[in-house]
């Protein structure tokens, strides 16, 4: 196919597209301003929940499998994979007793000390330490405590159980259980 070929491909397409809108909205201004009758001497009818736009099948070629590809309708796939975001939200009543439950997501990440505080691991220290140095990767070791909007947010997302104070033998967390001269 030549370049007028082409052409001709591209002004069939982008009357298609036209006719498509106006197909659409045609009726909805006929309705509301009686035009379409002044115009055209004729009742135009709206078409029964037609789409507001249609993905149209690519003009340079068609997919290898026989069909016409479509770029649009490739990616609309993928798109609720990436836009659904994973929800940890709290259980209020649970189906089995009623009870209120636990998000295990925050029992996994944080460690609530005893006086209310939560403990949580640096961001990213468990990746590409490869290309981090030595002073970076140390900082990325230690711990850090939650702020206090954080610690009230995780606490509304546990129950009671993980609130009581545990008693480990060789607990290295012993000496962060009780701060003195804290406010939180």
């Amino acid at each position: 196919m030549g370049a007028e070929g082409a052409g001709r491909v591209q002004m069939a397409a982008a009357r298609a597209a036209v006719a498509g809108i106006l197909g659409r909205w045609a009726p909805l201004a006929a309705r509301s301003t009686g035009l379409a009758a002044r115009c055209c001497g004729t009742q135009v009818r709206a078409p029964a929940a037609a789409p507001l736009w249609k993905p149209k099948a690519l003009l340079w070629g068609s997919a290898p499998g026989g069909g016409t590809a479509s770029v649009l309708s490739s990616v609309t796939s993928l798109l609720p994979s990436i836009l659904h975001q994973p929800a940890r939200t709290v259980t209020y009543n649970s189906i089995k007793r009623g009870k209120r439950k636990t998000v295990k997501a925050v029992i996994a990440r944080f460690l609530r000390l005893h006086n209310g505080l939560w403990v949580r691991r640096q961001a990213g220290y468990k990746k590409k330490l490869w290309k981090k140095s030595a002073s970076q990767r140390k900082r990325l070791r230690e711990f850090v405590l939650c702020t206090r909007t954080q610690c009230k947010l995780l606490d509304k997302m546990t129950t009671s159980f993980w609130k009581r104070r545990n008693w480990y033998v060789d607990d290295p967390y012993q000496k962060y259980h009780d701060r003195t001269n804290l406010r939180l």
